[in-house]
């Protein structure tokens, strides 16, 4: 118990890492969540801060949620590869997610955790997210608007990991589904803007 309380901790912390406010600090002078759209994201610090440091705020959001999922490995009296080990994992993951949305270490303003999610679809079940990061990829290429693209590419999650690739895990499936209604509810203001055709592109400093 006192291990599964520790890596809940460390979970929450890792996402709670405030790398885009912090890097806009030390690198940019400024707080990322004071300028551009207010959100302390990849998104967001690519239009802000630049294309190296937006690229740099996007791997280590990444790293946070794969290095969340994996700190299951703590509890060795779990069997792996079974649904009670998925769900630490699964759980872990979204305590990240948690953090990045409400840091302790910044205020609790975060941003949308869209990038951690990434990672910790990456840690759960790597073809799913490479599939899905695939969608935003090539929607982000035709529309240039990440939001279009991030919100493309969770929706078609389920599909890849349920109908394409038949994870066996029911954990999975969940999260599978969790995830689009999550990247929606912090998204609305971004839907919004879709629907209302008022959605900026992507425009990124060198």
């Amino acid at each position: 118990m006192f291990l599964l309380i520790i890596a809940i901790l460390i979970a929450y912390l890792l996402g709670s890492i405030p790398v885009s406010v912090w890097l806009g600090r030390a690198l940019k002078g400024i707080d990322l969540r004071e300028h551009g759209s207010g959100n302390a994201g990849a998104t967001n610090a690519f239009r802000v801060l630049g294309t190296p440091i937006g690229i740099a705020v996007f791997m280590l959001d990444m790293a946070k949620g794969y290095a969340a999922v994996n700190l299951s490995h703590i509890q060795s009296h779990l069997q792996p590869d079974t649904e009670a080990w998925m769900a630490l994992r699964v759980g872990l993951g979204l305590l990240s997610v948690a953090g990045h949305i409400f840091p302790v270490f910044a205020g609790f303003r975060g941003g949308k955790g869209v990038s951690t999610m990434a990672g910790i679809g990456l840690a759960l079940h790597p073809l799913s997210a490479a599939c899905a990061l695939g969608i935003y990829a090539l929607v982000f290429l035709i529309r240039r608007v990440s939001s279009l693209g991030s919100l493309a590419a969770v929706l078609s999650y389920p599909l890849w990991m349920i109908l394409v690739f038949h994870s066996e895990f029911r954990t999975l499936w969940a999260f599978s589904i969790m995830v689009p209604i999550l990247v929606i509810i912090t998204h609305r203001s971004n839907i919004r803007r879709l629907l209302q055709k008022e959605e900026k592109s992507l425009e990124r400093k060198s």
